[in-house]
């Protein structure tokens, strides 16, 4: 039977999300999902992995008023796998859905302006965006994500966890670095793997006053699933059992560095 992996995730305050835990996990461990899902007071991550009825029975009772609301998950991140690429499934409390440290960041109150797979091709495809801006992208995610693959000539700060990546950025803003004069001249569209860490990227820059800032609505698996590996080079590092995935959402074959699928299933999801 065919696997279906969706990613999705929503920022929104949550009065108590220990209240919603136990629910969660007994109505997954009911329909037999596998995966993980992160609960925060700023919202949902989520990865999940099953046959698509059961799939669409658990995105349905997240769907509920009392939850997440009708327009959650509509634009998850959908792949297909031959083999079910999670050991268990996991609820967990965290104080935030991505790390970030920083309060003032609040994206279930305010969202960053966000560009559309489609329209990043285009301004990839001309060199500029729609008013004749350079276009810089910024990658948000860990060095050794990076590694295995992203953005041609994309910007990022070879940091070990996002919640470094506040204080990178004003490093290297302070440094008056080439980089730095390209991320204030520039149109700069921030990146990630789903669209967590790229949203908060954006806020945060916007907060330090750059002047033309973007997220990348879905994030690179969105990316791939809309326009396929345009303007990207290499492959995209998912934290379950399928380690990376290619432009058209396939599971690599390749060991990264020991990265190899058994280490890697229960990794906390940085989006």
């Amino acid at each position: 039977m065919q696997i279906v992996n969706i990613s999705a995730y929503k920022f929104q305050a949550v009065a108590d999300p220990a209240n919603w835990q136990p629910i969660f996990k007994a109505e997954a461990d009911r329909l037999g999902l596998k995966g993980t899902i992160l609960l925060s007071p700023e919202g949902i991550n989520l990865f999940l992995a099953a046959p698509q009825d059961t799939l669409d029975q658990f995105m349905t009772f997240l769907r509920q008023d009392i939850y997440l609301g009708d327009d959650f998950g509509r634009q998850a991140v959908v792949g297909y796998s031959n083999h079910q690429p999670f050991g268990k499934m996991v609820v967990r409390l965290v104080k935030e859905i991505i790390t970030m440290r920083h309060p003032t960041i609040n994206p279930s109150g305010q969202r960053a302006p966000a560009v559309s797979p489609e329209k990043l091709k285009e301004w990839l495809d001309r060199g500029h965006d729609d008013e004749g801006r350079p276009v810089v992208m910024l990658d948000t995610r860990n060095a050794f994500e990076v590694a295995i693959g992203t953005f041609e000539n994309a910007q990022h700060f070879n940091i070990e966890r996002f919640s470094q990546f506040p204080d990178a950025l004003k490093e290297d803003l302070a440094k008056e670095s080439e980089s730095a004069r390209s991320l204030k001249e520039k149109t700069v569209v921030s990146f990630c793997t789903g669209g967590i860490r790229c949203e908060k990227a954006a806020l945060f820059m916007q907060e330090l006053q750059l002047p033309r800032v973007y997220q990348l609505d879905g994030g690179i698996l969105r990316y791939f699933e809309k326009v396929g590996g345009a303007h990207y080079q290499g492959e995209c590092f998912v934290f379950d059992e399928r380690v990376a995935l290619d432009p058209s959402l396939k599971e690599t074959v390749k060991d990264y560095e020991g990265r190899t699928k058994k280490s890697t299933a229960q990794c906390q999801l940085p989006g």
